[in-house]
């Protein structure tokens, strides 16, 4: 590992590893992805990593690319204490909205997890059913805590496979491609189209 990466981890780390005490052995790092797209499910990862776990090229999903992103997964579930996933289908975004969404995906992860952790840190979100575990929510969290980076990666690459599996079904709609997010060539091919049923309606009623 190169000593740049090194210092990156050391920086990522820093602040969580403060965190930890006598009361405090296991930390959970809790993120989601695709609150924005237009098609798919919200999905939330939820992570316990070992205090001294220091992956390479753990960061937030958005600056790993997607090889680099499948490779890191594989890693974090291997050296995981403990993970869940929480998934919320489009149907159920359209019901209750993406944030009701996406904090109850946070509410299935963590029923997930076969390890209860200590200490919840999450990427800006607030009133959450953590069963009463203790939580404490992160700006940019995914930038600036181990965990939080971990989950992220969790969340993003099962959802990207999902969207891949869904292409198979729903070719004409590029979703291999754009995950469903709002690309022009998705939204030209909801216009040529129609919507599919893995749309959420609430956010392409302007496109049809």
């Amino acid at each position: 590992m190169k000593e740049k990466e090194i210092e990156r981890l050391n920086l990522l780390k820093q602040e969580e590893l403060s965190l930890y005490s006598d009361k405090i052995s296991y930390i959970c790092g809790i993120d989601e992805a695709g609150r924005g797209p237009l098609a798919g499910p919200v999905v939330v990862g939820a992570v316990i990593l070992p205090k001294d776990s220091f992956i390479e090229g753990v960061n937030d999903s958005k600056k790993v690319s997607e090889k680099k992103r499948e490779k890191i997964y594989e890693q974090i579930i291997a050296e995981a204490i403990s993970y869940g996933v929480g998934i919320v289908d489009q149907k159920t975004i359209d019901e209750i909205n993406i944030l009701n969404a996406t904090k109850l995906g946070v509410k299935l992860a963590i029923e997930q997890m076969k390890v209860k952790p200590d200490l919840i840190l999450v990427d800006a979100l607030n009133n959450i059913d953590t069963n009463g575990i203790a939580y404490k929510s992160v700006i940019k969290g995914d930038a600036k805590h181990y965990s939080i980076a971990a989950a992220s990666i969790i969340a993003k690459v099962t959802r990207d496979r999902i969207m891949m599996q869904w292409d198979e079904i729903y070719p004409a709609y590029g979703f291999a491609k754009h995950k469903g997010y709002g690309t022009a060539a998705h939204i030209s091919a909801i216009k040529e189209n129609g919507p599919c049923m893995l749309h959420r309606k609430s956010f392409i009623k302007n496109f049809i």
